[in-house]
């Protein structure tokens, strides 16, 4: 069985090395249209392959010893009308603080450049679901995302 105090720090270490660590993250283009940005840290990699910029959907996998141990889908999008750079500067500012606990996606609250991120979720990370949302500074939902992840193939 998988320690899940490794891999919930692991996947801190890969998801501010990823995404939210904005352009200095290496992303890799694919024949698809897809992103893909990888991590790596001794027995343990981490895979992110993600299609479109908005909306976008996309999943994580984390291989251990060169297995999948554990994955998460997701799915977002701005609201028409709302400020697309705007709202992406404020998720990825989110996404850096994710929680040792709970390495879904951000904090459960956080503010930035007047506009407020909200993650709301259930379950650890062997099983959990949530959703995020952005909102402006006129009180108004700009983003939301939808999140669903855990553990897989450990029923051996």
């Amino acid at each position: 069985m998988i320690n899940l105090n490794e891999l919930c720090n692991f996947l801190v270490k890969a998801k501010k090395s990823t995404y939210a660590a904005g352009d200095t993250a290496e992303k890799i283009i694919n024949n698809d249209k897809s992103t893909t940005m990888i991590f790596e840290d001794g027995n343990w990699k981490y895979h992110d392959n993600y299609f479109g910029g908005e909306p976008y959907g996309g999943r994580e996998v984390v291989f251990f010893e060169n297995m999948p141990i554990y994955m998460m889908v997701y799915y977002g999008w701005v609201i028409k009308g709302a400020d697309f750079n705007a709202v992406y500067e404020v998720l990825q500012e989110a996404l850096s603080l994710i929680p040792k606990d709970k390495p879904f996606r951000g904090p459960k609250k956080y503010e930035y450049n007047n506009m407020k991120y909200n993650n709301i979720f259930e379950g650890e990370v062997d099983n959990f679901f949530g959703e995020e949302t952005i909102i402006s500074k006129d009180k108004k939902a700009i983003y939301k995302a939808k999140y669903i992840g855990g553990l897989i193939d450990q029923g051996k």
